[in-house]
């Protein structure tokens, strides 16, 4: 199994990228908010996840160790393929992925696509318990994620919105407060 890659980004598509290591390009698929931030010639190292299945083989790259971990976390639960694995980790952070889970909201995992009621609800009962002891279970992704589609509705691009919300302190709570605060961020 390849478990990681270092080269240089030589081409981006919409969901992943070829990475030249030593000679040999590997196709590597990315979450988007990694992939609006590569640029073509730019070095990187990823950990990878190399998928197998009977018709596929496929790698998925991370950044960081704690993101394959979760990816891999995610690809454990019933129903949850890596394209749904990588849309989820695509809606915010994973601390605040992990705090819906514990909150127990499953309408945060129903905005990607291939995710249903059901299959969110099954996220939440199956790695509830795994990742009790590391988070706080404050409601905190829900009015994240409505933030960025509230950002999104005025005309922002998803990485524009997801910048502007790492600026605001986590003691702000209210979604109208955390809208109007990124649009500060956003205008200057």
């Amino acid at each position: 199994m390849i478990g990681s890659l270092k080269g240089t980004v030589q081409f981006k598509s919409s969901n992943y990228i070829i990475l030249e290591t030593a000679g040999v390009g590997y196709k590597v698929f990315v979450t988007p908010p990694l992939l609006v931030q590569l640029k073509i010639g730019q070095p990187l190292t990823l950990v990878t996840l190399t998928y197998v299945r009977e018709d596929q083989l496929t790698l998925y790259g991370f950044q960081t160790l704690p993101e394959l971990e979760f990816f891999e976390l995610l690809l454990t639960v019933s129903g949850v393929g890596p394209k749904s694995a990588v849309g989820i980790m695509s809606l915010a952070e994973i601390n605040m992925i992990k705090s819906a889970i514990v909150s127990e909201d499953p309408s945060v995992f129903t905005k990607v696509s291939g995710i249903g009621r059901k299959t969110a609800e099954r996220v939440i009962v199956e790695l509830k318990e795994k990742l009790k002891t590391q988070v706080d279970a404050t409601p905190v992704a829900k009015e994240h994620s409505d933030a960025v589609d509230a950002l999104l509705a005025l005309g922002y691009s998803q990485q524009e919105a997801r910048e502007a919300l790492k600026n605001i302190p986590t003691s702000v709570k209210e979604l109208q407060e955390k809208i109007k605060m990124a649009l500060k961020v956003l205008t200057k």
